[in-house]
C-alpha cells in the first residue's frame, strides 16, 4: 500500500469512480486491478481461462528447474494464462510467441513451414499435446535469452531429418535454448531430426528433462557450449534408444543430476552408439541409478570434469566406463527418490512419452509420502531451506503434510502453490523466535530478468493453497528502508501473503514495515478464510491488508516507529469485495513504542480505483493502547471511510474511545452478527 500525498487529500471526498492515487502501482495497470503474471494468479480480463483449466495445467516442475533462482521461483509455465487449443501452425506461433501467459493445448498434427523453423517461444508459457494427438513435424521450438517458465510437455516432435546422418549443415532441433532457464521439458517422444533432439546451450540453466523418449537419431542430447561453469540441469527417467552420440554430452555444467535413465542400444539395428553419458569441461556430474544396455563406452569424462556414480547397471556395454572427482549433493537443491536401475525397463516402456492422461509421475513425488517431512540447515533433516520441501508434496496431495522446520534462521523465498493444499509449515523449537523465515524483497526491488516485484512479488512467504497452517514460527521481511531511502521507490515489503481459503496462522511472528501482512484471495469472486491467532503482527503502514475474510483473535498487533523516527500509520487497509467480510480484529492488544495519537485503525483500500468494493474492518474486545488516534479511521485516495464499514465494539484501553460520528461504534444487536464465528462461517480451525 502506498501512502498518500497528503492529509488534505485524505479528506477530500470523491465519487466512487474516482481513480486510486494511493494504490502501489505495482497492484495497478492503467487504473485495472492485476496482480501480474510472477505471482500465479488470476487478475486482469486479458488472464481469464476461457473454460476450467485441466488438472495438469497446475502440474509444477521437480529437479533444478524448480529450484528458486534468477527470479523465478520454480518452473509452472502458463498456469493462471488464458488456456487455447491449436491445430494450425498460424495459432501456434501466435500464442507460443505472444507476450502474456498461455497454457496452449496442441491437438493435432502441426507441420513447420518452412522445413526447420524453430518457433520463439516467450516466457510463461506451457505447451502440451492433447492426449497422443500433439505432433510437430518438421521442425520444434526455440528458447532465446532470458525465457523463462516454459514447460513442454505430452508432444511427438518428429522428422526433421534431411537424409544426411551426421548433419553439419541443419541446425532442425526438437527443442533448443540459448540462455533460457527454470525450463521443463516433460513426457515428450522427441525423434529424427536434422541436428540434435534436445540442445540446452549458452549458460541455459534450472532446466530439468524427464519421462522422455529419445530415439532415431545421431545427435540427441547437447548441453553447454559455453566457457562459463553455470548450466544447472537434471535428467532423470528418459528412455535413450537407437541414438549414437550425445546421450547426453554435457560441457561445463555446473551441477548436472542424472539419475534413472534407461540408455539402450539394440542388437541387429544399424545404429550403433558411440558414447553414452559424457562430462566435459568443467562439468560436476552426478549419475545415479541409471540403466546402461548395449552402450558402447556407456560413461566418459574428460580430465578436468568430474562423474560422481552411484547405482548404476551395465549390460553387455563395452569401453570406457569412467568415475572421479567430487560433485556435489542433488538433495541440498531439491528432493528426489530413486527407483532400482533393474526396473528402468519396464517403468519407462510403460510410462515416457506422451500418455492419454499425463499428471506428474515423476519418481520425486515419492519423497512426499511421510506425513512430515524434516527441513534442517545443517543436513539433519530430509532437506535443507524450507522451499524444498514443499516442492517435494505431490500435486494434489488428499491429506496434510506437516514441514517440521529445525530452528535456525531461512533467508530463502517460500512458496506453496495452488495445486498443493493441507500443508502445514510448524517451527520445531522451543519459541516462535527460534525459527525464522526471512528476506528483504521490496516492491520496487529489480528482478534479475527485468522489472520490479511488486508489493504482492516482494512476500517472503507466499500461499496459494487452501488449507494451509504456519506455526510456531517468525515469518520477516527486513528490507532496509533507510538504507533504500534514494535506491528504491516503492518500499512496501511484504512478509506474508495468503491468497487462498482456510488459512490458519498460530502461534506466529509476522514482522515488517510497510505492508507486513497481506491476506488476499485466489480472484475477486473467490472467498479466502484466514484465521490469525496467539500471534504478533508488527508494523506501521497498511500492513495488515487485503480482500480476505480475515480473523485477528487473541493477538498482539505491535506499532513500529518508522525508518526515521517517526509514530505515524494505519494498522489496516481492507479491499473487502461487496456482500463480504473484511478484517475483524477480536479479543486482542494494538501497543508499541510509538507517540500517543499517532496511528489510525485503518483506511479503505479500494485497490485499483475499484468502486464496487465495500472495505470492511471492525476492532472488538480489544485493548487499544494511547498510541490510536481519536479518529481511529481515515480517507484513503480520494475515498471515504464514512462510506465503507468501518466500526469499534466494546474496546478498553487509552486509545479506546466514546461513540461519536468520527468514531462509531456498534450497537449490541449488530455485535452480535460480528462474532468470530460469523467471518470463519462454518470452518472449525484446529492445528495438525
Amino acid at each position: 500500500m502506498s501512502e498518500p500525498r497528503s492529509n488534505a487529500q485524505h479528506r477530500r471526498r470523491r465519487s466512487r469512480t474516482a481513480l486510486a492515487v494511493g494504490v502501489p502501482l505495482a497492484l495497478t495497470a492503467a487504473g485495472t486491478f492485476t496482480y501480474g503474471t510472477d505471482l500465479g494468479l488470476l487478475g486482469g480480463s486479458g488472464r481469464q481461462a476461457s473454460a476450467a483449466a485441466p488438472a495438469w495445467a497446475t502440474d509444477t516442475a521437480d529437479g533444478f528447474a524448480s529450484v528458486n533462482s534468477l527470479g523465478q521461483n520454480g518452473t509452472y509455465g502458463g498456469r493462471g494464462g488464458k488456456t487455447v487449443t491449436v491445430k494450425t501452425l498460424a495459432d501456434l506461433e501466435k500464442y507460443a510467441t505472444a507476450a502474456e501467459p498461455y497454457v496452449i493445448v496442441v491437438a493435432g498434427t502441426i507441420t513447420m513451414n518452412p522445413v526447420g523453423k524453430e518457433i520463439k517461444v516467450k516466457s510463461d508459457k506451457t505447451i502440451v499435446g492433447q492426449g497422443t494427438a500433439g505432433h510437430i513435424v518438421g521442425g520444434g521450438f526455440f528458447l532465446g535469452q532470458g525465457v523463462h517458465n516454459v514447460i513442454i510437455r505430452n508432444l511427438t516432435i518428429r522428422d526433421a531429418y534431411q537424409g544426411i546422418w551426421n548433419d553439419k549443415d541443419h541446425d532442425f532441433d526438437a527443442i533448443q535454448m540459448d540462455g533460457a532457464h527454470h525450463v521443463w521439458i516433460d513426457h515428450n517422444d522427441l525423434r529424427h531430426m536434422a541436428d540434435g533432439l534436445i540442445d540446452v546451450r549458452k549458460d541455459s540453466t534450472n532446466v530439468t528433462v524427464s519421462w522422455n523418449r529419445l530415439s532415431d537419431n545421431n545427435k540427441t542430447f547437447g548441453i553447454g557450449w559455453t566457457e562459463n561453469v553455470k548450466t544447472d540441469i537434471t535428467i532423470h527417467h528418459n528412455w535413450i534408444r537407437e541414438t549414437e552420440q550425445r546421450n547426453p554430452s554435457t560441457d561445463n555444467a555446473a551441477h548436472a543430476h542424472l539419475y534413472n535413465n534407461f540408455l539402450e542400444d539394440a542388437p541387429g539395428t544399424a545404429i550403433k552408439s558411440a558414447y553414452g553419458n559424457y562430462s566435459r569441461g568443467g562439468t560436476k556430474m552426478v549419475l545415479e541409478n541409471s540403466l546402461f544396455q548395449g552402450v558402447n563406452n556407456p560413461v566418459i569424462k574428460d580430465s578436468g570434469a568430474a562423474v560422481v556414480q552411484r547405482g548404476n547397471s551395465f549390460s553387455g556395454t563395452s569401453g570406457r566406463n569412467e568415475s572421479g572427482g567430487t560433485a556435489f549433493d542433488p538433495k541440498t537443491y531439491y528432493p528426489y527418490s530413486l527407483d532400482k536401475a533393474a526396473d528402468l525397463p519396464s517403468i519407462l516402456k510403460a510410462g515416457a512419452g506422451p500418455r492419454a492422461s499425463i499428471g506428474t509421475t515423476s519418481a520425486s513425488t515419492k519423497a512426499a509420502a511421510a506425513t512430515t517431512l524434516t527441513v534442517a540447515q545443517d543436513g539433519s533433516g530430509q532437506y535443507r531451506t524450507v522451499q524444498a520441501a514443499v516442492n517435494a508434496v505431490p500435486a494434489n496431495n488428499p491429506a496434510r503434510v506437516v514441514i517440521a522446520v529445525k530452528p535456525g534462521t531461512y533467508r530463502e523465498l517460500v512458496k506453496v502453490p495452488s495445486n498443493k493444499p493441507h500443508v502445514t509449515i510448524r517451527g520445531t523449537g522451543g519459541s516462535r523466535k527460534d525459527t525464522t523465515i526471512v528476506y528483504n524483497n521490496a516492491s520496487g526491488t529489480p528482478k534479475p530478468g527485468g522489472g520490479t516485484y511488486g508489493t504482492g512479488g516482494s512476500a517472503t512467504v507466499a500461499v496459494e493453497a487452501d488449507d494451509f497452517q504456519a506455526r510456531n514460527l517468525t515469518i520477516s521481511n527486513d528490507f532496509d528502508e533507510k538504507a533504500n531511502q534514494n535506491v528504491i521507490k516503492d518500499q512496501q515489503a511484504v512478509a506474508l501473503r495468503t491468497a487462498a481459503d482456510k488459512v490458519f496462522l498460530d502461534g506466529i511472528i509476522v514482522s515488517g514495515d510497510q505492508d507486513t501482512l497481506l491476506l488476499d484471495t485466489a480472484s475477486k469472486d473467490r472467498l479466502g478464510r484466514v484465521y490469525v491467532s496467539n500471534s504478533y503482527v508488527i508494523g506501521n503502514v497498511d500492513f495488515i491488508f487485503g480482500r480476505a475474510t480475515a480473523v485477528v483473535d487473541k493477538s498482539v498487533i505491535t506499532l513500529k516507529k518508522r525508518w526515521n523516527g517517526t509514530s505515524a500509520g494505519y494498522v489496516t487497509a481492507p479491499s473487502t469485495a461487496a456482500n463480504r467480510k473484511g478484517i475483524l480484529i477480536a479479543n486482542s492488544t494494538v501497543n508499541g513504542d510509538v507517540s500517543a495519537g499517532s496511528f489510525y485503525l485503518g483506511r479503505p483500500w479500494h485497490a485499483g480505483g475499484d468502486a464496487s468494493l465495500d472495505p470492511q474492518t471492525t476492532v472488538r474486545n480489544t485493548n487499544l493502547s494511547n498510541a490510536i488516534r481519536s479518529t481511529p479511521w481515515t480517507d484513503m485516495s480520494g475515498f471515504s471511510w464514512k462510506d465503507d464499514r468501518f466500526a469499534e465494539y466494546a474496546n478498553y484501553g487509552a486509545g479506546a474511545g466514546q461513540a461519536s460520528s468520527n468514531r462509531p461504534h456498534l450497537s449490541d444487536a449488530q455485535a452480535a452478527n460480528q462474532e468470530v464465528a460469523d467471518w470463519l462461517a462454518g470452518w472449525t480451525p484446529s492445528a495438525s
